[in-house]
């Protein structure tokens, strides 16, 4: 979920700070394999700590959460590769949706709690994201080729690269070089590293 507070606070910042905002989908189960990393609800008071941080964050940022101890464990059992693929196939026919589509996957995912694995909920996300039927099937259609297989590998080799161990995974390139900033808590950080 830290993933979308801190696509929120980007999205109303990027005017403000006058920065080119991309979106970059990534694997996040391939980066957490790559790096040994594990998720923080597997460690008991630290997965009790981020549900009670999850409800603060959701109310400073007014995003909708719904989350749930039982809720949160069916989440994370969930994997986000078909929608990280589709996503990938609209960001490689239509980029200009990929900021809505992942904003509704968030919400259908966190606050919904639909399962984003299945076809015909990707297409319900699509629909209200502003995708046509047939940009949507078309995407959908392209979710096994190797082209997007391939596209998806690279964004997150990519991101691993750049540092990245879990998400969010924020890399600001500025004055000539890249930056790595993880979670939603170190935007200041960010802020004062292109000087705002």
């Amino acid at each position: 979920p830290h993933y979308s507070f801190t696509l929120q606070a980007l999205c109303r910042y990027r005017h403000i700070w006058n920065i080119d905002l991309r979106f970059r989908p990534a694997f996040l189960g391939g980066i957490m394999q790559q790096t040994g990393n594990k998720p923080p609800a597997m460690l008991p008071k630290r997965g009790e700590y981020l549900l009670k941080d999850m409800k603060r964050m959701a109310k400073y940022y007014q995003v909708p959460v719904r989350m749930s101890a039982d809720a949160f464990q069916q989440i994370m059992g969930t994997s986000s590769l078909t929608a990280m693929r589709f996503i990938t196939a609209v960001d490689m026919t239509n980029p200009q949706y990929v900021e809505p589509l992942s904003r509704e996957f968030w919400t259908r995912f966190w606050s919904q709690h639909e399962d984003i694995t299945q076809p015909e909920n990707i297409l319900a996300v699509a629909r209200q994201a502003g995708l046509s039927a047939e940009l949507s099937q078309k995407a959908l259609e392209m979710i096994s080729s190797p082209t997007v297989k391939d596209r998806l590998k690279d964004t997150t080799a990519e991101a691993l690269k750049h540092g990245a161990f879990g998400m969010p995974a924020v890399v600001a390139h500025y004055d000539g070089k890249p930056h790595l900033f993880f979670g939603s808590d170190r935007l200041e950080l960010l802020g004062s590293v292109i000087g705002e």
